[in-house]
């Protein structure tokens, strides 16, 4: 029979829900009383790998799991201060047992778990971590030699040919003690931030609807995704984020979708394919930490990039004089939000025509996304700049140009971001000006000559691997 406590506490972390929570399954199971508690991050004003968009959206998440935890007789406790403090603390003033959680996916979060391990052996009390965030955990997807994957393809089929866990029940109840003091649920001002952009619902009640409208487009995902001025995508990578949808629930859902409609199957594969690379940039960043601060490819580190001046800024702000560029950076400022094959296209623009360090659009995509995934976002810059893993090759660059002729044919995606466009012909937002002339009044000429930057891209890398082969 599995051990039982009187109170045990649930430490909440991007797991935001209470439906197909695992650690919080397990923690009601073995516990008389719960204690659900959030530790909000300490720092202020600013912050390298999020931003007001981001924070605002946690806020609303956790308004939402408070008042969902008080239908079920319990309440979320809210402590400021570091995490293995405010759970010693908590655990030696409640008497709790024991300590549950979902693991965290990336090497900050794992760090954070191992010293509160520490105070919970300090304190004679258990601590239970479980896998949550991903289908399958990274040390579950290896070779045959037991050894990290670096490649996509041969991960997918791997990950693809698993057996797939089940959903796990959510609690009737989760009673809390009596007397515990909690602060306030944090606003924007506890991180000293200002007003966010129009971002979407937060909350759990929102992202499921969210997944069972995904799942019921996801017939035509294959086909549309690419697509930026339709509802092609799932738009469901805040809620995964945040955890407020279940990765197992999404997965048994579009299982039966397809099982139950004819002529999905196509699309819901593709789908469950990017449920499968976001897996795979997770084992990444676990296998390989250091590709925050390093190129993934050793090949590629060194590299001379430029310093950033007047043209990054016009890059952030949406003023490149490129249509599909800016329309996709005015996309993220004024949602929170892009468009992933736009991710693709701005973070190529910035290193392939703008020779930047990838490491800086990696920082301002982390400080305005609501879906800053980290390992995601590190991956999609390392593909763009090809220096990631399964990158694309240093000499495929995207064509800004043809790439908006090939994807928003119609100028629609561009025309909604790019207001000062929206009575250009469409002709006109697929070619460079020939005649020296900005496209319309108040915008920008390009900033760049695409095919003279092209080439000097590929000098910069030819000249590099040579000198670094030799």
């Amino acid at each position: 029979m599995a051990k039982r406590f009187k109170r045990v506490i649930h430490w909440f972390r991007r797991d935001l829900r209470i439906s197909d929570n695992r650690a919080l399954h397990e923690a009601s199971r073995a516990a008389e009383a719960l204690i659900p508690v959030y530790v909000p991050s300490t720092w202020t004003d600013e912050h390298a790998w999020t931003g007001p968009n981001r924070q605002a959206f946690l806020c609303q998440s956790l308004a939402s799991l408070d008042a969902n935890l008080r239908t079920r007789s319990g309440r979320l406790v809210v402590r400021s201060g570091t995490a293995p403090g405010v759970l010693g603390k908590l655990a030696r003033e409640t008497g709790a047992e024991a300590i549950y959680f979902n693991l965290d996916p990336d090497p900050f979060g794992r760090e954070t778990e191992s010293e509160v391990r520490s105070v919970a052996d300090e304190l004679g009390i258990e601590c239970h971590g479980f896998h949550d965030a991903t289908l399958h955990a990274p040390g579950e997807v290896l070779t045959q030699s037991d050894e990290p994957y670096r490649v996509y393809t041969p991960y997918s089929k791997s990950w693809l040919a698993l057996d797939k866990p089940e959903p796990v029940p959510t609690p009737r109840e989760v009673p809390v003690p009596e007397g515990i003091d909690s602060e306030e649920l944090p606003e924007l001002s506890h991180w000293g931030l200002d007003d966010p952009a129009d971002i979407l619902e937060g909350g759990e009640k929102a992202a499921r609807k969210r997944m069972r409208e995904a799942v019921k487009r996801s017939g035509d995902y294959a086909k549309l995704r690419d697509c930026p001025s339709v509802r092609g995508t799932s738009r469901l990578s805040q809620d995964l984020r945040h955890g407020l949808i279940s990765i197992r629930t999404l997965h048994q859902m579009l299982v039966e979708h397809a099982a139950d409609h004819r002529g999905v199957r196509d699309g819901v594969d593709t789908l469950v394919k990017e449920l499968a690379w976001r897996e795979f940039y997770m084992a990444i960043l676990h296998h390989y930490p250091e590709v925050l601060e390093h190129e993934f490819n050793p090949n590629w580190r060194g590299l001379p990039w430029d310093e950033p001046d007047a043209k990054f800024e016009a890059w952030k702000t949406g003023r490149t004089g490129f249509p599909l560029v800016d329309a996709g950076m005015r996309e993220l400022l004024a949602t929170g939000h892009m468009h992933n094959r736009l991710r693709m296209i701005t973070a190529m623009f910035l290193t392939k025509d703008l020779h930047l360090d990838w490491r800086l659009g990696e920082s301002f995509f982390m400080q305005q996304l609501v879906d800053g995934e980290i390992a995601s976002n590190n991956g999609g810059w390392q593909w763009s700049a090809g220096t990631g893993a399964d990158a694309a090759p240093y000499f495929r660059i995207q064509n800004p140009w043809s790439q908006s002729k090939r994807h928003d044919p119609e100028g629609k995606y561009i025309k909604r971001w790019v207001p000062e466009l929206a009575d250009v012909d469409v002709a006109r937002l697929h070619d460079p000006p020939e005649d020296g002339q900005p496209i319309a009044d108040d915008y920008p000429l390009p900033c760049v000559d695409h095919k003279e930057e092209r080439e000097r891209t590929l000098a910069i890398f030819k000249k590099h691997k040579e000198e670094t082969s030799g």
